[in-house]
């Protein structure tokens, strides 16, 4: 009979591991079968004891099971249905480059803006750092919208449209400086044409007006219409040569400005108390006035003339030769005691055949006048040519 082993070897907690396992005492591997399970180990280790309580038909039968099994896999999710197909976003355009980089005022870092940023309608701060970028100061208080918001692309409201339209309006201020400044520049445009009129256009017009009339003169002296005599005023009855300064100019009868003087003529003193003598007069003075600025300004050098020049008066009948003898540099309009017979501060004491030539002075002023006088020296027929100083 087999012998059974005592109670307490057969306590589960000290139940052998399966064969391969460590060394315990209480494991002897001829008793269990090579390949078996632990519940296969158990039943067999009840029929070699006879326990009832350890038989084989109480043994629970186990599943098999592999000591070194794959581990378990997630379950697949049963397919739903199809997704649709992804949107793709959309791309932006690309901004064109802007042609200048301007720099943030706030942080004073360069920044590309595509197109010039609109004007603020923010707060205080962001209307003085916009008008600052712009070039100039925003007013305090102002909050006009832009005409044309560039940012939203809306058109502008009609408020912001009056209030746009209110700042492109110019102020009274700003009116009144243009319209003044325009008056001036009018004035100026004015002026230079008057000038130019005066010193230049005068001056073609009375020399044409002269040389006709000294050739009409010449022509009447040559044809024998012209006969010695008193000659009506404004008429041309003689030509005076000063070989010094190259001057050929008429005389006319009378000084009237308008119809003697302003056509490049000299005027002889020839009426009134004012009447002088004439060249072929046996004695007396033969007095004379000439513009010397505008019109033809036949005598505009009259002062560069010396003691000992000549002045050649031509008439109908002879040349008579005058040689300068003094000057009255300044004297009032009203001294006409120049204009005597003898004339006064002349030097000249005696009667004799003289030459007075009187102008304005300073020059492009009639404040004064200026004397120059001379004493005949020499009277030569026509028929025996002309005096020396001319021909030559």
């Amino acid at each position: 009979m087999t012998a059974v082993r005592p109670e307490h070897e057969f306590d589960p907690l000290t139940d052998p591991l399966p064969a391969g396992g460590h060394g315990s005492p209480w494991f002897r591997a001829d008793n269990i079968a090579q390949g078996g399970t632990q519940y296969e180990v158990q039943a067999q280790q009840a029929q070699v004891s006879g326990d009832a309580y350890a038989r084989v038909a109480d043994v629970p039968a186990a599943p098999p099971q592999e000591w070194y099994a794959e581990p378990a896999v997630d379950p697949v999710p049963a397919p739903g249905p199809p997704l649709p197909d992804p949107v793709p976003a959309p791309v932006p355009l690309a901004e064109p480059e802007p042609d200048f980089v301007p720099y943030d005022d706030a942080t004073m870092a360069l920044k590309r803006i595509a197109e010039p940023p609109a004007r603020p309608t923010g707060g205080r701060a962001e209307r003085r750092r916009a008008a600052k970028a712009r070039g100039h100061r925003a007013p305090s208080g102002s909050a006009a919208a832009p005409a044309e918001p560039v940012a939203s692309g809306r058109p502008p409201t009609r408020a912001e449209a009056r209030r746009a339209a209110k700042a492109r309006k110019d102020s009274p201020a700003v009116v009144a400086s243009r319209i003044i400044g325009e008056l001036f520049i009018t004035l100026g445009v004015v002026m230079l044409l008057f000038v130019t009129y005066q010193l230049w256009w005068t001056n073609i017009r009375a020399h044409q007006q002269a040389g006709s009339e000294a050739k009409k003169i010449t022509h009447d002296w040559a044809s024998g219409k012209q006969a010695p005599g008193a000659f009506e005023p404004g008429k041309g009855f003689a030509i005076m040569h000063i070989p010094k300064l190259d001057v050929v100019v008429p005389v006319a009868e009378g000084t009237s400005k308008h119809k003697v003087l302003d056509k490049g003529m000299v005027g002889h003193y020839g009426q009134g108390s004012l009447k002088t003598a004439m060249p072929g007069d046996k004695s007396g003075n033969f007095a004379v006035a000439g513009h010397r600025n505008t019109h033809g300004e036949p005598f505009r050098y009259i002062n560069r003339l010396k003691p000992g020049d000549l002045v050649i008066v031509e008439t109908q009948q002879a040349y008579y030769t005058y040689a300068i003898s003094g000057m009255l540099p300044s004297t009032s309009p009203k001294n006409v005691s120049v204009l005597k017979p003898i004339p006064v501060g002349s030097g000249f004491t005696r009667p004799g055949r003289y030459l007075t030539l009187t102008t304005c002075t300073p020059e492009f002023t009639s404040t004064y006048r200026m004397i120059v006088w001379g004493k005949m020296v020499d009277e030569r027929p026509r028929s025996k040519g002309m005096p020396d100083a001319l021909a030559g």
